[in-house]
């Protein structure tokens, strides 16, 4: 009892927990992770539709999110390198953000109906950067938090993350009633800017010490996560986590044609789905944040 009312004392204030500016960073942070993913899927889908693209195409375009499940392979040499400004974790989100912004306005430069392949190569630049930025922000938000703060800043991660997709799959589909693809690309690309100003203004993590060779970056944790779960399971969790996420991103990767073919606007489906439905996932966000910022995760599941 005594150690329980300890534990209580010692408990850090939800208040207190999530005024802190580095749950400001992670907030900020989940936006620019979040803002590119529908530019790789829904709004190029609804771009792609309008410009008459046949369905099997629109399809097969599915394919340039694979950096996203693909992304565990190149995590390993963003850890043991370090850019040369703003340290490790800030210094990657610095040029993975810079990058998504020049890739995303360069996506105005394109014509679905004319030059698909340079339209999919530049989708591929987008996802593999986007995957690229989760990755580093994953594990600053690892490495800046406490234990104790971990259940608030996944929330607030997660939040950052769906507001970004209201702004892109919702207010984007809205807008492009309004303007052209091009400009809406444009307009997505400057609210990179947030990213990047929280990168500027995020605190560096205590620990900022890569791993000393390329080995034991890439290698050694591949050779200790099979040593621990097995040659055979561990190739089973590998192609679990490869896969995964696959049925989900093909899966609802036709309904945004769908949905524009039978007679639905742009704006009608960006307010349904991109408003409305991210805006109950965000309220659930806060629901299960507060509990686990203030008990803990295995108490408050």
């Amino acid at each position: 009892m005594a150690t329980a009312a300890a534990g209580q004392r010692h408990a850090p204030s939800i208040l207190r927990v999530f005024s802190q500016p580095k749950m400001a960073a992670i907030l900020f942070l989940g936006f620019s992770s979040g803002l590119p993913l529908y530019l790789t899927s829904q709004n190029l889908q609804a771009w792609m539709t309008v410009e008459g693209v046949d369905l099997t195409t629109i399809g097969l375009f599915s394919l340039v999110t694979l950096p996203y499940s693909l992304k565990f392979l190149w995590a390993p040499l963003m850890d043991r390198y370090v850019p040369p400004i703003f340290g490790r974790r800030r210094g990657w989100l610095f040029v993975t953000q810079i990058a998504l912004m020049l890739s995303i306005a360069a996506m105005s430069l394109q014509d679905p109906s004319r030059a698909l392949q340079l339209v999919a190569f530049n989708a591929i630049l987008i996802a593999f950067f986007s995957a690229s930025q989760d990755v580093v922000f994953d594990a600053y938000r690892i490495d800046v938090l406490d234990e104790r703060e971990m259940g608030a800043g996944a929330a607030l991660g997660v939040m950052g993350y769906r507001i970004a997709m209201i702004v892109v799959g919702g207010l984007g589909l809205i807008l492009a009633d309004q303007m052209p693809w091009p400009m809406v690309y444009l307009l997505m690309a400057a609210l990179m800017l947030v990213g990047l100003l929280a990168t500027w203004r995020a605190p560096n993590p205590t620990d900022e010490t890569p791993p000393d060779s390329l080995a034991a970056a890439v290698v050694h944790p591949f050779l200790e996560f099979f040593r621990r779960t097995g040659v055979v399971w561990g190739i089973i969790i590998v192609l679990f986590v490869i896969a995964f996420q696959l049925p989900d991103r093909f899966g609802q990767n036709m309904a945004t044609p769908f949905l524009l073919e039978v007679g639905y606007t742009q704006t009608e489906i960006g307010a349904i789905r991109g408003v409305i439905g991210i805006g109950a996932t965000i309220l659930g966000v806060i629901i299960g944040g507060a509990p686990v910022a203030k008990t803990g995760l295995n108490r408050s599941a």
